[in-house]
């Protein structure tokens, strides 16, 4: 699938409100921004709101933000993030993204990967 640079912009516009929601507890308007898929997965904004609560702590408080590359994950275009979680453990963020019929793009699945650098 071929990504326009329009595409990365949308991508990454997404991301960041997501952000900004986690930051501001809002979590009906994190959970928007979620896939249809993901969306029935949880059910509901408050279920979303305790797993991300619960296992996604450099997502929900981020102490840094750093956008990477774009790769592909199972055919769908991925964004690549470095966060820095409030205790200052820095993970790698596998963004997935699922194109909508609307042409909006929406948050299909997002993978951690411990990187070995803590910065105090």
């Amino acid at each position: 699938m071929y990504i326009s640079e329009l595409d990365k912009a949308e991508i990454r516009q997404v991301i960041e409100k997501q952000l900004q929601a986690f930051q501001q507890d809002d979590f009906i308007t994190a959970f928007s921004f979620a896939s249809p898929a993901i969306q029935q997965q949880f059910g509901s904004w408050d279920n979303f709101k305790d797993m991300v609560t619960d296992s996604y702590q450099a997502v929900y408080r981020p102490r840094s933000v750093m956008f990477r590359g774009f790769t592909m994950v199972e055919n769908f275009p991925a964004q690549n993030l470095i966060l820095m979680d409030s205790t200052g453990n820095i993970v790698q963020a596998t963004y997935v993204m699922q194109l909508q019929q609307d042409h909006s793009w929406r948050i299909h699945g997002c993978f951690l990967v411990p990187i070995d650098k803590t910065v105090s």
